[in-house]
């Protein structure tokens, strides 16, 4: 399979139901997923805390998509984000769409002037795309082996970090 077609490009509100499609696909076996990611998505979206949605369009059908959200860390910092969640077609893994689409997300947040950004995930794959573990910045429950974090400007705080009530069912 080639991907040499692969168009990464804004999400468009005509997007919803394929993303969520997307998002329901690529977590529906995932160990570590309590597949609620297409809801996260869509109680983000609904509540205007989407920061950079992207889709990846390979020959016209959207086959992955990432976006970002605002953090808060305590102590207080400002301009973090949280990267997540990521999801590409089953069919279409493998074939680093999704770091494609990570790669130019943490680019538009340097541009932005973030501070930085944290996820939750596989080390081996996140580590990667420039995310170390250990930094100081930790996630309740989240073991810290998986919680990563870059600082775009100066160091990763020691902070807890909160996420947006979406990705806890909540608007």
């Amino acid at each position: 399979m080639t991907v040499d077609s692969l168009v990464i490009r804004d999400e468009w509100p005509a997007d919803a139901d394929d993303v969520e499609n997307i998002l329901q696909a690529a977590f529906a076996d995932h160990p570590h997923s309590q597949q609620t990611e297409h809801l996260i998505v869509r109680r983000l979206r609904e509540a205007g805390e989407l920061v950079l949605p992207q889709v990846a369009v390979l020959d016209g059908t959207i086959v992955g998509h990432a976006t970002f959200s605002a953090v808060q860390l305590s102590p207080q910092h400002e301009g973090w984000y949280g990267l997540g969640p990521v999801a590409v077609a089953p069919a279409f893994q493998g074939h680093r769409i999704g770091s494609a689409l990570i790669d130019g997300g943490l680019r538009a947040l340097k541009a932005m002037g973030a501070a930085g950004c944290v996820v939750l995930g596989e080390p081996q794959f996140y580590r990667r795309l420039g995310f170390e573990r250990g930094l100081g910045v930790t996630f309740d429950g989240a073991p810290p082996e998986y919680f990563l974090a870059q600082a775009f400007r100066g160091t990763v705080p020691s902070a807890a970090v909160s996420y947006h009530p979406a990705f806890f069912g909540a608007d």
